[in-house]
């Protein structure tokens, strides 16, 4: 059993949280705004804030890496159930609740990612190709379907967005479910147009190269 945080470790990281939390929303309405802004979103002194991060980069890196981790967890969660659709539109709703995606449109770009960022993508990619793959061998995902098709109806789910966030969390979900229905291999009819391909994918992301290890 870990023995709670005492004192000034109970306190930084009280400020850590306070800081994550306060950089996701100003920088969700605003990527340029200063770090500043977030500090004082968070409650904290502009010196609490710079213990923790070297910068504005840094803190968007941390941000966006929870976001990866967080995505991973559901991938993986999702990978655990027996039958794969299921195991695909659990992934799906479970990354549209946490809001991961609203980082990646906002962010990206902004920052250069680490070498363990880089893996951790991979792994992601590898994880949703496997849930993909696993529908598709169920008989239930439509043909057409790919697995870069996943990126953009996450990230249109996260474009919806409204000033009160209960209601634009209860629009996501509404309209994840109406593209889960058409995913279903009982939607015969062609999709119109090809699938994204990786230089359509990649280029906002043209930033984000890789740092020094």
């Amino acid at each position: 059993m870990t023995a709670p945080l005492q004192g000034r470790k109970r306190e930084a990281a009280r400020n850590d949280g306070a800081i994550l939390a306060a950089a996701r929303d100003v920088f969700l309405e605003d990527p340029k705004a200063p770090i500043s802004a977030v500090a004082e979103r968070a409650g904290v002194g502009i010196s609490a804030l710079y213990r923790r991060y070297a910068g504005k980069e840094d803190l968007l890196r941390t941000l966006c890496h929870d976001g990866l981790k967080a995505f991973i967890d559901a991938a993986k969660d999702g990978d655990d159930m027996n039958e794969g659709w299921d195991a695909f539109t659990t992934f799906l709703r479970a990354v549209v609740e946490a809001d991961v995606h609203a980082l990646t449109v906002h962010l990206a770009g902004t920052f250069a990612s680490t070498p363990e960022m880089v893996a951790d993508a991979m792994r992601a990619n590898e994880l949703v190709e496997r849930l993909v793959a696993r529908a598709h061998a169920g008989g239930r995902l439509r043909e057409d379907f790919v697995v870069a098709d996943v990126t953009m109806i996450l990230e249109a789910c996260a474009a919806i967005r409204l000033p009160d966030r209960r209601r634009s969390a209860e629009l996501r979900r509404r309209y994840l479910e109406l593209a889960i229905d058409g995913m279903d291999r009982d939607d015969a009819d062609r999709l119109p147009g090809p699938p994204p391909d990786p230089a359509e994918m990649n280029w906002r992301w043209a930033k984000s190269r890789p740092g020094p290890a």
